[in-house]
């Protein structure tokens, strides 16, 4: 197995502050529409992820100046629709979702064709979801079924839309934001419940939108060719990386940490939410709310016995990320588990839905999975004590880093493939655990 570790201990009690590093869907979108401002715009702690790095890589061939230098970025925009390129150039994304569907919402208005590809994984998912209602912008898709490689042809001539966003997709509805910057007229999108970054940083950088919340969607409304003025952003760190700790901290009897300045954006703090009905302590200290997000510093207290959960439908998008953590919770949970309209799992970086399952099967717990849903039988007195192994599996960064949390919570000896797989989203995740104990080799 490629870049194996080694897992054979449960980790210990601890009592630890840790700091995670930034998150990664804003440093995205930071750079994204720093890109489309008009002057120098600086980030500090911008995460140093490949999907990141990726960004920036391909902003770079779209013309855009990028300086580099210890822990702050600087981007030098264009204002909108600023790129400059050669043409018939291509544009690597590698893993990431979030910056391929958002990166073509920006090239609606390309001047000539633009080729988008990624790597193995992210070739696999469904780009329908976005290019169908790009297309309604003006933009031409070439693709195969849908899937990467994309070539996109913008228009001179670009139309506003309205659109109803199904799928509760934050990619979905961001990519169709960054095409209506640049375009004549108002856009209106009727959007199910999912992240609202993207809304809150054009807020905050008074790009003229109207946002109306309902129960079950939220109607946004966007009026075109507002020009952007260059900004700093100091990115606070990710719910979702902090996630990892969050779990092995509350399955971890007599174990206390503290998480510094998280953001905990209210579409994101799903995790939290489900975790405290199942019982876990946690508690938010010294809120304050930082150019649009909501920031606080999280004391978790660990506890050997959850409750069991029907998880409510409602919490979904502002957990998307964490399901896999939380069916680790699930399975020290005293009781059975149930989790449903899931679908959306399986459209990430490998089916994560299924994937769970087959991460329970290993480790002995009875569950029940379909297409979207999923029926955990916890065991709460469950400690391993055998070989488990974890091969290549699509290189999925959670996937490999939920098994290490497992493996530390619930013993046996784990050999797990894949570590480079963290440079996607989380490259100090082993630094970080070994720093609260973990024996790794």
């Amino acid at each position: 197995m490629k870049n194996k570790i080694i897992i054979s201990e449960r980790i210990k009690p601890f009592n630890k502050i840790l700091k995670i590093d930034g998150d990664k869907s804003l440093s995205i979108r930071w750079a994204l529409l720093a890109s489309q401002a008009e002057g120098k715009s600086k980030s500090s702690n911008l995460l140093k992820s490949e999907d990141v790095i990726n960004t920036l890589e391909c902003l770079k061939k779209l013309g855009i100046k990028i300086k580099f230098t210890k822990n702050i970025c600087e981007i030098i925009g264009k204002g909108l629709n600023g790129f400059n390129y050669t043409k018939t150039i291509s544009l690597d994304c590698g893993n990431s979702g979030t910056a391929s569907r958002l990166i073509l919402g920006l090239l609606t208005h390309s001047k000539s064709k633009i080729k988008l590809k990624g790597d193995k994984s992210l070739s696999k998912r469904d780009f329908l979801r976005v290019t169908k209602p790009l297309s309604k912008f003006g933009a031409r898709f070439i693709t195969k079924a849908g899937k990467l490689p994309i070539t996109i042809k913008g228009t001179n001539f670009p139309k506003s839309i309205s659109y109803r966003e199904t799928k509760g997709s934050a990619q979905v509805k961001s990519s169709l934001m960054l095409a209506a910057l640049n375009t004549p007229g108002t856009t209106v999108i009727k959007a199910s419940k999912s992240r609202d970054h993207t809304e809150r940083m054009f807020k905050y950088l008074k790009i003229p939108i109207r946002l109306k919340t309902y129960k079950k969607y939220d109607l946004i409304k966007i009026k075109g060719k507002k020009k952007i003025k260059s900004f700093n952003y100091k990115i606070p760190s990710d719910i979702s990386s902090a996630s990892f700790f969050i779990i092995l901290t509350a399955l971890s009897k007599n174990s206390k940490l503290i998480i510094k300045n998280v953001n905990i954006n209210p579409s994101r703090v799903g995790i939290l939410k489900i975790l405290k009905l199942m019982g876990v302590k946690i508690k938010i200290k010294n809120t304050k709310f930082y150019k649009g997000e909501k920031i606080g510093d999280l004391l978790i207290i660990g506890n050997n016995y959850l409750k069991p959960i029907k998880c409510p439908v409602s919490l979904n998008s502002a957990a998307i990320d964490e399901f896999l953590l939380l069916f680790v919770a699930a399975a020290r949970a005293n009781g059975v588990s149930y989790f449903k309209n899931l679908s959306e799992l399986n459209q990430k970086e490998s089916p994560r839905l299924i994937w769970g399952s087959k991460i329970l099967n290993k480790i002995g717990i009875k569950n029940k999975v379909t297409n979207h849903s999923i029926k955990i039988y916890g065991n709460p007195n469950l400690v391993i004590d055998k070989k488990i192994i974890i091969k290549d599996y699509l290189k999925d960064h959670r996937v490999f880093m939920t098994a290490c949390i497992a493996s530390l919570i619930f013993g046996g000896r784990w050999s797990i493939a894949n570590s480079e797989a963290i440079n996607t989203s989380f490259p100090s995740f082993l630094k970080k655990i070994k720093y609260l104990g973990a024996k790794i080799r």
